[in-house]
């Protein structure tokens, strides 16, 4: 039997700090959930209840518990509020490849933690746990996802015409990279 994941709290900068889930995450959900955007692309709930909140949580501590991926809140160090969630999800066939997604609250846009978190995921995910290879996948649209890509070491791919269901309907995605072998950030 394999032992679960382990999501553990890493340092990203004096006002940043990368953590699992908790109960505690629920006003985070509860803003996600009323944005326009993040439900259609997560399993944050559409509309927010108490028990939809909690079952959300539940999902992402099942995640570590499972062995599918590395879900982790993107919190304020003082006060320990919940930004935003980024996650590092292992190819199941691959172990050299994962995923990386993210988003933040509406509230918490513009500061450059996006960025941050995922400078910081991708250098723990390739140095410490031996991945060789991350991708993560952006809407054209998505500017800001776009910055956040390149800024964190990433670099664009290709477009992938009809790549993934958002809302009910085949949606373009932009494909980003990094490699182990990738020049180390300077940032970290």
């Amino acid at each position: 039997m394999q032992t679960p994941r382990h999501v553990p709290r890493i340092h990203v900068n004096d006002g940043l700090l990368l953590r699992p889930w908790h109960i505690g995450d629920l006003p985070l959900v509860r803003e996600a959930a009323g944005d326009a955007y993040i439900p259609l692309i997560t399993t944050v709930p559409s509309s927010y209840t108490h028990d939809e909140g909690v079952a959300f949580i539940s999902r992402q501590e099942e995640r570590a518990r499972s062995r599918t991926g590395y879900p982790f809140v993107m919190a304020e160090v003082a006060g320990d509020r919940g930004l935003g969630t980024i996650g590092l999800w292992p190819n199941a066939t691959d172990e050299g490849r994962a995923a990386v997604g993210y988003w933040v609250a509406g509230s918490a846009r513009g500061r450059g933690i996006a960025a941050a978190a995922l400078r910081t995921v991708s250098s723990w995910a390739l140095r410490d746990l031996g991945f060789e290879r991350l991708e993560l996948y952006v809407e054209p649209w998505n500017t800001a996802s776009r910055k956040t890509a390149a800024q964190a070491g990433f670099s664009y791919e290709g477009l992938h015409r009809g790549w993934q269901s958002v809302g009910g309907e085949r949606r373009d995605m932009m494909s980003y990279a990094r490699l182990a072998t990738d020049p180390a950030d300077t940032a970290d």
